[in-house]
C-alpha cells in the first residue's frame, strides 16, 4: 500500500499556495478589506439593517477572489473538462481543502459563505447523472458564468432530517393549455436563497409519509409567483442566508423535473456524499490548524517562568487530537480515493458509511480543537483577536446541518449491522 501524496498533486498545491501569496493575500489586504477576517470580521460581514444578510461589500469581495481564480485556472479544479475545470478528483479535494483550512482564516477558503479558490460543484455530478440535455447545459454551464445559482429545497419547518416524511406536495395541473405542476407547502434553512436564480425544491408527488419513492425534485425559479420568503434566520454564527419561505401555488411545467418523478431522494444522495467529504476535509484541516496554533503559543507562553507547554495538563489534551487528527486524515484520503475509483451513483450502496464516518467525527473534532485552543490560550483564545470562537461557532453548525451527526451513526449503523450496504447479504441473512 502506497500512502504517498501523488507527486503531481504536491506540484499543484505549490502552483496555489504561490497563487494564493501573489493574488489573494494581496486582494484580502488591499484597503481595509481585511476587516471581514480580522476581529471586525462578524460584524463586518452582516448587513445588520438588511435582516443580517451578508454585507454586499463583503461578497463582492469573494467574487473578486473567485473571478481571479477562475481566470488563473483553479476554481473549476472539479469541474470536467468540457467545463473548463481540470476533472479534478475527490482525493486531491479532500487534501487541497485540508491544508487550505490549515492556513486558518483567509480570503483563500472561506467556508461560511462556503467559498474557496478551489470551487466545490457537487451540482455538477447532479445535473450529469439525472438531468436532460437543456438542464445540463443551462445550469451547469449558467453556474459557472454567474447566471444561474441553485439553492437546495429539502428541509422543512416540520421536517428535518427525515425527508421521507413531507408536507410540501406537488400534483399535477394545467394553465394556459399546458401541462405542469402545482406545488404548495413550505421550507426552512435553504440557504443561499437571497441571491439564488433558482432552487432545487423537492416535495411530494406520490405515496405515504415514510415512502422514499414518491418525492420529486423540481427546478423552480427564485423569484416566481407564490414564493414567499418569510425570514432569514439568525444563527449562532452571522451573518445569515438561511431563508424560510412558503410556496402557495406555484406552478411549474413539465421540464422542471429534475431526474426522474418520484426518485428525487436519490439526487439528494448524490448532493451529500461529494459535499460531506470535502467538507470532512476542511473541518480537519481547520481542527489541525487549532493544535498547531495552540502547540506553538504553549511553547511561547511563559507562566511562572516556565514554557507553557511543559504542563501535562496542557500537553495530553493535544496530543489526543492531534492523534485523532493523523487517523482521520487517512480515513478522509482513503475514503475520497475509493469514491474516485466507483462509479458515482454507487457510492450510496457501497460507501455511505465511510463518508458518514468522516463527516460526522470531523465535525466534531473540530470543535473540540477550537475549543481546547480556547483553553490554551486563556483569555485572548476567548477573544475575537483569535479565530477560534469564529472556527467553533461556524464548524458547529456542521454537526447539524451536513445532515446531524445522530443520522450519519444512524446510516454507519445501518451498514455495521448489514440493514443496508454490502454486509446485508451476510449479516441480513442472521
Amino acid at each position: 500500500m502506497d500512502f504517498t501524496i501523488p507527486p503531481a498533486l504536491e506540484e499543484y498545491y505549490a502552483v496555489l499556495e504561490r497563487f494564493i501569496e501573489s493574488e489573494i493575500e494581496p486582494l484580502q489586504h488591499q484597503g481595509d478589506n481585511n476587516r471581514f477576517f480580522d476581529h471586525r470580521r462578524e460584524d463586518a460581514r452582516t448587513d445588520w439593517d438588511r435582516n443580517g444578510l451578508p454585507n454586499e461589500e463583503w461578497e463582492q469581495l469573494l467574487r473578486q477572489a473567485r473571478t481571479l481564480a477562475d481566470e488563473a485556472g483553479h476554481w473549476r479544479f472539479t469541474a470536467p473538462e468540457k467545463y473548463g475545470g481540470q476533472d479534478g478528483s475527490n482525493l486531491w479535494m479532500a487534501v487541497i481543502r485540508d491544508r487550505f483550512a490549515q492556513r486558518g482564516l483567509g480570503l483563500h477558503n472561506d467556508l461560511q459563505n462556503e467559498h474557496s479558490i478551489v470551487g466545490n460543484f457537487p451540482f455538477v455530478a447532479m445535473y450529469e447523472n439525472f438531468g436532460t440535455q437543456a438542464q445540463q447545459d443551462e445550469f451547469i454551464l449558467g453556474g459557472f458564468d454567474g447566471s444561474r445559482r441553485v439553492a437546495f429545497g429539502l428541509t422543512e419547518p416540520d421536517h428535518g432530517s427525515d425527508a421521507t416524511h413531507m408536507d410540501t406536495v406537488a400534483v399535477p395541473e394545467v394553465r394556459g393549455g399546458k401541462r405542469g405542476w402545482r406545488i404548495d407547502g413550505s421550507k426552512m434553512w435553504i440557504t443561499g436563497m437571497h441571491a439564488a436564480t433558482h432552487v432545487a425544491l423537492f416535495a411530494r408527488t406520490d405515496g405515504e409519509d415514510g415512502n422514499a419513492r414518491g418525492i420529486t425534485c423540481f427546478l423552480v425559479p427564485n423569484p416566481t409567483e407564490g414564493l414567499e420568503i418569510d425570514e432569514f434566520i439568525w444563527t449562532f454564527n452571522m451573518p445569515t442566508d438561511h431563508a424560510r419561505f412558503y410556496l402557495k401555488g406555484v406552478w411549474v411545467p413539465e421540464d422542471a423535473i429534475l431526474g426522474e418523478e418520484g426518485k428525487g431522494l436519490a439526487l439528494a444522495q448524490s448532493f451529500v456524499h461529494q459535499n460531506r467529504i470535502r467538507q470532512a476535509a476542511g473541518s480537519l484541516g481547520a481542527a489541525q490548524y487549532c493544535v498547531e496554533e495552540s502547540v506553538k503559543y504553549a511553547r511561547h507562553r511563559k507562566p511562572f517562568g516556565e514554557e507553557l507547554a511543559r504542563n501535562q495538563a496542557v500537553q495530553f489534551p493535544l496530543v489526543e487530537l492531534a492523534t485523532q487528527c493523523e487517523m482521520l486524515r487517512l480515513l478522509i484520503y482513503k475514503t475520497a480515493w475509493e469514491m474516485d475509483n466507483m462509479d458515482h451513483k454507487a457510492v450510496e450502496q457501497e460507501l455511505s458509511d465511510k463518508v458518514s464516518m468522516c463527516n460526522y467525527w470531523a465535525n466534531r473534532l473540530v470543535c473540540e480543537a477550537a475549543d481546547r485552543a480556547m483553553q490554551v490560550h486563556g483569555g485572548i483564545g476567548y477573544s475575537r483577536q483569535k479565530p477560534f470562537e469564529h472556527i467553533f461557532r461556524h464548524h458547529r453548525r456542521y454537526r447539524i446541518t451536513e445532515g446531524a451527526e445522530e443520522i450519519q451513526m444512524r446510516k454507519v449503523a445501518a451498514y455495521l449491522f448489514g440493514y443496508l450496504g454490502p454486509r446485508r447479504e451476510t449479516l441480513g441473512k442472521i
